[in-house]
């Protein structure tokens, strides 16, 4: 695997590693404060329990955006490899196919691209969530 891609690779598996910490603490503070807010949540309460629902509206819509857009730019990549790779014999550049490995690790690393800039907007919201909520007493 390329050192490019094994970074890549790395940068998911900490991304992933750090949403398996930080998405259990937020949910444990939220579900404690909803059950400790009973039928009569305060302000404070209900801001922030109104904030749960929008922050994962928008993280999710910015996600699928910026997972869209990262698809549409692979996949133009790579129509413009097939177009190169047809090409190539005229051009004196060899058998069309031949870098079949070069494709497979292109494929990897765009497929790697469209996870970690899909998870970003998620990563950055829940863990903004951890760290403000830690610091927050339930009532």
């Amino acid at each position: 695997m390329p050192h490019r891609s094994q970074k890549k690779t790395r940068a998911l598996a900490t991304q992933t590693a750090e949403l398996a910490l930080a998405v259990p603490q937020v949910v444990a503070h939220r579900v404690t404060r909803l059950a400790l807010a009973g039928a009569r949540p305060s302000r404070r309460d209900q801001a922030e329990f109104q904030r749960m629902v929008q922050e994962k509206q928008v993280a999710f819509s910015q996600a699928w955006m910026v997972m869209g857009l990262q698809s549409w730019l692979a996949g133009h990549e790579w129509a413009l490899s097939v177009t190169r790779s047809l090409w190539a014999p005229l051009l004196g550049a060899g058998l069309p196919g031949q870098d079949l490995s070069q494709a497979h690790a292109r494929l990897q690393a765009d497929t790697l691209d469209v996870l970690h800039k899909g998870l970003a907007p998620v990563h950055r919201t829940a863990m903004a969530n951890a760290r403000r909520l830690a610091r927050t007493p339930l009532r």
